[in-house]
């Protein structure tokens, strides 16, 4: 289903007012914000109840549209250019990939990135060790003004609550209250407010989320701001993380550049991003309060469960469905590629960027991520059926390029 707007969403992007968005502003109103910042705190007060009720799903650009986007973010170093996996050949019955290995020595088996990670249990902050007692004969020292008082380390997050998900027939949405590790991506673009579906993936930095590139493509693409298990009843439930801006103002985004070059289309097998988010407003990264699922690359098309997530344009709530997926490979040659297919119904605009888990973990909420709703036709011209890119070495290497520049930005 190609994912334009709904009548729904037509109604609801009314409601944004009239005219550019104001620029957000820091707690209390008083400081706008300055070019690359955008904390938790300014993301927040951006980024209201109300206006976050009334965002429009974000429609695909034009069928050809290329992206003058910013240049690359700057890297430390080039990454070796990963081996490209062989064509995977789709079992009978598929099987769950085999125990992993470095890519350099067998690149066609399936290959994770960090193990899916729970939310940590809550531990007690330490107790400062008590400072020594001196001695009564010690010697004088200088007089030197006093140090700053080391603040007390945070508490770690609670452990979040995972609910169980619903009774799930093969291949029927249904509408649930979300899991922690998936929501709603907010931003701004062509003066109106919009979201997408984008999920955490687990990395060493515990700061990377994952959605589609045409929901993040766009020079103009603004107060980005990612939001775990956001539903219409509660819009915050671990806060807000926002995408972190580089010093020249743009968004820390990750998109191939042949996918910003080429346009929708002709690059429709690229159509995933990485995003760099900052801490909340209680200094705490999102893979610590939330979990992270792990990406898995060079894995079968054919696979025999993935639960599907997305946020559904005129839905107050997230939608989960589980189903087999398929090879779907494309007859249009201004569409080239093969793509995963999987049949779920009700997943029209907003839901792009959803995350394809297989392996779900019903006690931490994660999984390992193998697509995103996206791809063919920006995720398809239907509801019932949706598509991501394959993730394959290119998808590999692009999650590498977001670690790297995520570490050197720290």
């Amino acid at each position: 289903m190609r994912r334009t707007l709904t009548m729904a969403a037509v109604l609801a992007a009314l409601l944004v007012p009239a005219g550019p968005l104001p620029v957000a502003e820091a707690v209390g109103g008083a400081v706008p914000v300055a070019v690359g910042r955008w904390s938790a705190r300014e993301a927040q007060a951006f980024w209201t109840a109300e206006r976050m009720a009334s965002a429009a799903p974000l429609p695909p650009g034009p069928p050809d549209s290329a992206d003058p986007a910013p240049p690359e973010l700057p890297e430390p170093q080039e990454l070796p250019e990963p081996q490209e996996p062989a064509e995977p050949v789709e079992p009978v019955e598929p099987v769950e990939p085999a125990e992993e290995i470095p890519v350099a020595t067998r690149p066609p088996t399936p290959t994770g990135l960090p193990l899916p990670s729970a939310p940590p249990a809550a531990t007690p902050a330490p107790t400062p060790a008590p400072a020594p007692t001196p001695a009564a004969t010690a010697a004088p020292t200088p007089t030197r003004a006093p140090a700053p008082p080391t603040p007390a380390p945070l508490p770690a997050p609670a452990r979040v609550a995972v609910a169980p998900l619903p009774a799930l027939t093969p291949g029927i949405g249904q509408n649930f209250d979300g899991i922690p590790v998936a929501g709603r991506m907010f931003l701004v673009k062509d003066g109106g407010a919009y979201f997408c579906t984008a999920s955490v993936v687990s990395s060493p930095g515990r700061n990377l989320v994952l959605s589609a590139g045409h929901c993040l493509l766009g020079s103009d693409t603004q107060q980005v701001a990612f939001v775990p298990q956001y539903t219409r009843a509660k819009p915050q439930p671990y806060g807000m993380f926002p995408v972190l801006r580089d010093a020249g103002g743009h968004s820390k985004i990750w998109i191939d550049p042949r996918y910003r070059s080429q346009g929708v289309d002709r690059a429709a097998t690229l159509d995933v991003a990485f995003a760099q988010v900052g801490p909340n407003s209680r200094g705490f990264p999102v893979e610590a309060v939330v979990g992270g699922n792990r990406l898995v690359t060079g894995a079968a098309y054919a696979q025999a469960r993935v639960t599907l997530i997305g946020h559904p344009a005129s839905a107050a709530r997230p939608r989960v469905c589980v189903n087999r997926t398929t090879k779907f490979t494309s007859a249009d040659a201004r569409i080239p590629g093969s793509f995963l297919r999987i049949n779920c119904t009700g997943y029209p605009g907003g839901t792009s960027g959803g995350p394809f888990l297989t392996r779900y973990d019903a006690r931490t909420g994660t999984g390992d991520v193998v697509g995103v709703i996206g791809g063919w036709k920006t995720g398809g011209d239907k509801a019932d059926t949706s598509y991501s890119s394959y993730f394959g070495a290119d998808i590999r290497k692009l999650y590498e390029k977001a670690v790297a520049g995520a570490k050197a930005g720290r």
